[in-house]
C-alpha cells in the first residue's frame, strides 16, 4: 500500500481514529484485518449518512481487508439508546429479520459482499447463560456507564433508564470479542460503545481493536441526518427525488458533502471551496455536480443526467413534474392526517412544522392553518420544492 492511499483512507472523511499509530502499523503489516461494523435492524432503510462509513469499508476491502458485518438481532430488540431521551419500543424477532434483509440488500450496494463475513449476534448470545451475563456485567461499573452522555443526561433529568438499556453497550462490546475484530467502524455517536469493545477485548486478553469514527452527515433541514427527522437522502430514493433533496441542501454543507460522499479529488474540492468563498461560482452549480455524483453511485450516470433535466424543467421553468405519485382522497381530510397518509410527512409534529413554516401548498395556495380540512377534489399537494402528490378526488 502506498503512503498516498493510506493517507487518503485515514484522513479524508474521518472524524477520529483511536489509535492512528496502531492502525497504520496494522495496515502496513500486510495481514488482512477484520473490520467490524455492526447494525441494529431497528429500521430497514439506509441513507447517505450511512454511506460515509460504508465507503471507507469498501476502500479497505479493495486493499485486501475483510469486513465483518454484525447483524444485531439481539441489540435491535433493545434499540441503541445513544441520543435518545426515552426508551425505544422493543421489536419482535420477525420485525428484526425483515428489516435485516432490507438493510443487507442496501449495505451491499456499496460494500463488496464477496469480501464480507456476515455474523448474527444470536450465534453467541443465543448460548449465553446467566453466568455469562454476570461475568460480562462485572467488567463495567455504574460509573463507567455514566460516562455515556445519553445515560448521564437522562439520570440528571430524572428520566427513566432501564437496566436493559445499560446492557446495550456491553452487548455491542462483546461482539468485538466474539468476532476477533481488529478495527471497529461507526459514527461519532457510537464512540462510547466502540470504546467499550476495545476495553473489553483488553480485559479478556485480546489485542484491543482500533476505533475508526466517521462524521455524522447533516440532513436536508440542517439537523443531524435521521429518519426520525424526515431529513434523509435514502439509498433507494428515485433518482429524481434524490436530485431534488441534494439541491435543497444549505450552501454551507456543500464542501462537507463533496468530501464525505464522493470521489471528487481533494484538489478539485479545494478549488471549489476557494471559488465559493470568493463568490466566483454559483452554489447551485456545485449542488448539481454533487447531486450527479451521488445519484451515479446508486442509479448510474444516465439516471443522474435525466434527474437533472427533470429538476431544471420543474424548478427553473416552474412546471409540474412529468410524473408524480397519486393519492385518492375520498372525503375531506384534516391537512395533518393527509400529509401523513400521502407520505409527505413522517409524523404530525413534522407536518405541523411544515405548515407553520409555509412549506405546504394546495395547487398555488399556501396552507396556513394546521386544522384546515382538505376537500375531496382534484388538486396538487406540494411540500417544499421537492415533494408533489396529485390528489385524485372522490370520483376517481
Amino acid at each position: 500500500m502506498s503512503n498516498l492511499s493510506l493517507d487518503f483512507i485515514l484522513k479524508r472523511g474521518v472524524a477520529e481514529i483511536i489509535s492512528e499509530k496502531s492502525l497504520r502499523e496494522r495496515l502496513r503489516a500486510g495481514k488482512p484485518l477484520r473490520l467490524k461494523m455492526g447494525f441494529d435492524p431497528s429500521k430497514p432503510d439506509l441513507h447517505i449518512g450511512h454511506a460515509v462509513g460504508l465507503r471507507k469499508l469498501r476502500q479497505l476491502q479493495e486493499l485486501g481487508h475483510i469486513v465483518v458485518l454484525i447483524v444485531g438481532d439481539w441489540t435491535a430488540q433493545i434499540g441503541d439508546p445513544s441520543g435518545r431521551d426515552e426508551a425505544r419500543t422493543m421489536l419482535t424477532p420477525e420485525q428484526v429479520k425483515v428489516n435485516a434483509q432490507t438493510y443487507m440488500d442496501q449495505f451491499f450496494s456499496i460494500v463488496d459482499k464477496s469480501k464480507t463475513e456476515t455474523r448474527w449476534q444470536s450465534e453467541w448470545f443465543g448460548k449465553f447463560s446467566l453466568g455469562d451475563v454476570f461475568n460480562l456485567t462485572s467488567r463495567f461499573t455504574f460509573a463507567d456507564m455514566m460516562e455515556h452522555e445519553t445515560f448521564d443526561q437522562r439520570v440528571k433529568q430524572g428520566k427513566p433508564l432501564t437496566l436493559m438499556e445499560l446492557m446495550y453497550p456491553l452487548l455491542q462490546a462483546y461482539d468485538s470479542v466474539a468476532v476477533d475484530a481488529d478495527v471497529e467502524f461507526g459514527g461519532m455517536d457510537q464512540k462510547f460503545n466502540i470504546l467499550a469493545g476495545r476495553r473489553l477485548q483488553g480485559m479478556l486478553g485480546k489485542k484491543p481493536q482500533d476505533v475508526f469514527l466517521v462524521p455524522l452527515l447533516i440532513g436536508t433541514d440542517g439537523r443531524k441526518m435521521s429518519k426520525s427527522f424526515g431529513n434523509t437522502i435514502d439509498f433507494e430514493l428515485p433518482a429524481k427525488e434524490m436530485f431534488g433533496r441534494v439541491m435543497s441542501l444549505n450552501d454551507t454543507v456543500l464542501i462537507e458533502y463533496l468530501t464525505l460522499t464522493t470521489d471528487v479529488s481533494d484538489e478539485e474540492i479545494a478549488e471549489m471551496d476557494r471559488a465559493l468563498k470568493a463568490q466566483s461560482i454559483n452554489p447551485r452549480d456545485l449542488k448539481a455536480r454533487l447531486a450527479r455524483e451521488i445519484i451515479a453511485q446508486f442509479h448510474g450516470a444516465d439516471a443522474a443526467r435525466a434527474a437533472e433535466e427533470e429538476f431544471t424543467r420543474v424548478f427553473s421553468k416552474r412546471e409540474l413534474p412529468s410524473d408524480m405519485p397519486t393519492f385518492a382522497i375520498r372525503k375531506p381530510m384534516p391537512i395533518l392526517d393527509l400529509l401523513i397518509a400521502a407520505n409527505l410527512a413522517p409524523s404530525k409534529s413534522e407536518a405541523r412544522r411544515l405548515i407553520q413554516q409555509g412549506g405546504v401548498r394546495l395547487d398555488d395556495r399556501v396552507v396556513k392553518t394546521i386544522d384546515e380540512e382538505i376537500p375531496a377534489s382534484e388538486a396538487v399537494l406540494r411540500v417544499g420544492r421537492l415533494k408533489f402528490v396529485r390528489l385524485t378526488g372522490s370520483h376517481q
